[in-house]
């Protein structure tokens, strides 16, 4: 059972890290725009971290640190993206998206894949 627990929240965790990939398409500069992208952040990020949770909790003691790593970076990183919707700035907006998709990257190389 813990073994398909790991493999849903992997495969979830893959599958925000992606659409979160996808919403820097979305990026303008209108009111509707802006708060369609706060709360996707909010909701892929709640998911990302209730799986982080499952994952970290259930890994091998020698996988928990980096992992946990890892969270911690992307979490930080969503923050800040999250911070620049909510004040509207697109420069910042796409400054912090171009550093979380770097970390999105990261997470999906990380995650098993769903095969």
């Amino acid at each position: 059972m813990v073994d398909v627990e790991f493999k849903g929240s992997a495969h979830r965790i893959r599958k925000c890290a992606f659409d979160l990939l996808c919403i820097g398409d979305d990026l303008m500069d209108d009111d509707d725009s802006w708060d369609l992208m706060g709360r996707d952040l909010q909701l892929k990020s709640t998911f990302l971290y209730c799986d982080f949770n499952k994952m970290i909790s259930s890994a091998p003691n020698n996988q928990k640190k980096a992992l946990t790593d890892l969270a911690n970076k992307l979490f930080c990183s969503i923050e800040e993206l999250d911070h620049a919707v909510k004040i509207r700035s697109i420069h910042l907006t796409n400054d912090r998206y171009n550093e979380a998709a770097v970390i999105l990257q990261e997470v999906m190389a990380l995650m098993p894949s769903d095969t």
